[in-house]
């Protein structure tokens, strides 16, 4: 017999479960996990920056107002899950210039020398520097919304992939693993799968496209100080930063993928190794760890949330791409507004569609249409 739910949210990453945290305690929820582990693909893979000045304009407000949940939200854990870190941005005059937004200031030479002395200094020729970035303890946050999703009721099956779905009367019909749901609203959070649950459930899919972003974590030769920014080229070649007395580094590759378990391609992280100890007096020396997360994107790079307008009750919360965790928050606070709203629940404290990032919001389509 199916167990019964107003919502069924598919995909257990950092969209997945900021949005089941946000409807606990509103309506009935459950979270179902093709994986064993929550967030295992991208979400458990990520370079734990949230940064202001990166992406999009809607990206940018959502990210402000992630920031600010999150910065409330910090005074109740033990652990916080926002550290200050600024983000710095290198390359040429006409690049950052053109890669720079509201939220980053020109710096010298000099002062970028300074911030990371490690950097060579004919490798650049300007930067720019955003103050109001953070590090994200990314598995305190991801443990926070499970957590709080639980106490308030929200079931959460894991090792569930789905393989069934269709519309029956005013709700659907999932089958996921052994499991069968019903619910008023199916939520898309599928991440990289997320074109493929939509063609499970007899719904155009909208032509999502998973990229890889390859990262790792190696030992260094020349520690960075400890108030060195995550340095990041402006034409999107590579990233680095401070992880304890090793440094996490990036090719920032942007390849299309299919949906997978992805795995680092050999010689992409021993290339940059090669470029980075050309460009920084870093030293690179052993690589402690490696891996290639999906950023799934939607053709005009804006994150896809909203009802489908030709499937009642089918929302979609996927394409985030690379602003996932930094835009986590802020998303949902205002899809679960909608899907109270679309469910005749009245939203929460907080949720208000009139929320100042509504406008930023109705930018990445509240209602799907293609």
């Amino acid at each position: 017999m199916a167990a019964t739910y107003d919502v069924v949210i598919v995909g257990g990453g950092i969209a997945g479960l900021s949005l089941a945290s946000a409807l606990a305690g509103r309506c009935s929820v459950a979270l179902v996990e093709a994986e064993q582990q929550l967030a295992y693909h991208t979400s458990g893979r990520s370079a734990r920056q949230l940064i202001p000045s990166f992406g999009p304009s809607v990206v940018q407000e959502l990210t402000v107002r992630t920031l600010e949940l999150m910065a409330a939200r910090d005074a109740e854990l033990p652990e916080p899950v926002l550290t200050p870190r600024s983000f710095m941005l290198i390359g040429d005059e006409e690049t950052v210039r053109a890669e720079a937004s509201g939220h980053m200031r020109a710096i010298s030479h000099a002062e970028a020398l300074e911030l990371c002395p490690v950097l060579e200094p004919g490798s650049f020729s300007a930067a720019g520097l955003d103050t109001g970035s953070f590090g994200c303890n990314a598995a305190v946050l991801l443990e926070d919304h499970r957590a709080r999703a639980e106490v308030a009721g929200v079931d959460i099956i894991t090792g569930a992939r789905v393989h069934s779905a269709q519309r029956l009367g005013v709700g659907w019909q999932l089958g996921a693993g052994q499991e069968a749901f019903q619910a008023g609203v199916v939520v898309n959070a599928a991440g990289a799968w997320a074109d493929e649950l939509a063609v499970i459930s007899g719904v155009e899919k909208l032509g999502l496209q998973p990229y890889r972003r390859t990262a790792a974590i190696v030992a260094v030769e020349r520690s960075l100080p400890d108030a060195c920014p995550m340095v990041a080229t402006a034409d999107d070649s590579f990233y680095f930063r401070r992880d304890g007395a090793d440094v996490l580094i990036s090719p920032s590759e942007h390849v299309p993928s299919g949906a997978g378990d992805a795995r680092p391609f050999p010689g992409d992280v021993e290339r940059l190794i090669a470029r980075l100890n050309t460009v920084t007096s870093l030293g690179i020396g052993a690589v402690r760890s490696a891996w290639t997360g999906l950023r799934t994107e939607a053709a005009d790079g804006v994150p896809v949330v909203g009802f489908d307008a030709e499937a009642a009750g089918f929302f979609w919360l996927a394409g985030q791409g690379g602003y996932g965790f930094q835009t986590s928050s802020g998303i949902a606070e205002l899809a679960a507004a909608q899907i109270l709203a679309g469910s005749g629940n009245p939203p929460a404290a907080g949720m208000s569609p009139e929320s100042r990032t509504a406008d930023a919001l109705a930018a990445t389509r509240w209602s799907i249409r293609r």
